[in-house]
């Protein structure tokens, strides 16, 4: 019986996002902390959907770590495969207040701490979707973990998902970042790459078309590209291109976190079977409501469960 929606695999930290906005860290002078980490998001997102989501990563023995905890055991993500290490403090990233994407300076501690004692081939049997990061897959033992047990939970009949969320910041080299993306994709997940994700990674200036045909070259059947305030484009091998514009808001609060809440209310909606068509709608809106808040999404986010 699979009873876990959603397996989160990868980095759960503190983010000090900062109080005065639209300005870069170096003038930044107040910070407000916040639970962070992509994968950390979209676990707790789904559980205040609705769904059952459950978190593998590693956190220090620290107060952090303590925080982290709490706000998980707040809206249920199971935490039994998240580690707690003494060796290393928990991950800390600072973060600038931004309408869009927002620079920032990580500190990364324990985030990368993930054994592959942490995946049971049990825990992958009840598991529909295994979701990861660019981040978490950036570095080691992690990066190992992660792909060693994606193939496993590909051959378990899991579906696969990544977001492509990758910064020169965190990669030793963009080889290796090629190399290791390449890796994942040849387990078919689902896709979700940012247009500023896109420009990191391949620099020169590709096409839309261009980029998903890389992607599906190398095995993903679906990928969706975010473009801000532009909207969204998906694209599924054989199937064509759908287009969507993003829900136009007064005034944006924070960027930090909507392409999280966006890949939420998209793997919310597919986990229900809907069709392609609803996920974008459901992650749109979610996406918009991210917008409008600094931090966490608001308390009505399960809303959205009953348009479905």
């Amino acid at each position: 019986m699979k009873n876990i929606d959603i397996l989160c695999v990868g980095e759960v930290l503190i983010d000090f996002i900062g109080h005065q906005s639209e300005v870069l860290i170096n003038d930044t002078r107040d910070y407000h902390r916040y639970l962070g980490g992509s994968p950390t998001n979209v676990a707790m997102n789904s559980s205040r959907l609705g769904l059952q989501s459950a978190m593998v990563a590693t956190v220090g023995d620290d107060g952090f770590g303590d925080y982290i905890f709490k706000r998980f055991a707040e809206v249920d993500v199971d935490t039994k495969n998240v580690k707690i290490v003494k060796s290393l403090p928990t991950s800390v990233i600072f973060v600038s207040r931004s309408e869009t994407t927002p620079d920032f300076i990580p500190f990364r501690e324990a985030d990368a701490l993930i054994t592959e004692d942490q995946i049971s081939s049990d825990i992958l049997s009840r598991t529909n979707i295994f979701h990861t990061t660019c981040f978490a897959l950036s570095k080691n033992p992690a990066q190992t973990t992660i792909i060693n047990k994606a193939e496993e939970a590909f051959k378990l009949g899991c579906q696969l998902s990544m977001d492509v969320n990758y910064s020169e910041k965190l990669w030793s080299n963009k080889e290796e970042a090629f190399r290791i993306i390449k890796s994942y994709c040849k387990f078919n997940p689902l896709i979700k790459i940012s247009e500023d994700d896109m420009f990191r990674l391949f620099e020169d200036t590709l096409s839309h078309d261009q980029i998903f045909e890389f992607f599906h070259k190398e095995g993903v059947d679906l990928v969706c590209l975010t473009l801000g305030s532009k909207g969204v484009k998906l694209s599924q091998k054989s199937k064509g291109v759908i287009e969507m514009p993003a829900i136009k808001i007064e005034k944006v609060m924070d960027a930090t976190g909507a392409g999280d809440a966006f890949w939420s209310g998209f793997l919310f909606a597919y986990i229900r079977k809907k069709p392609i068509e609803d996920c974008l709608e459901v992650a749109l809106k979610l996406a918009a409501l991210k917008l409008q808040n600094v931090g966490r999404l608001p308390d009505n986010i399960n809303i959205l469960s009953k348009l479905l």
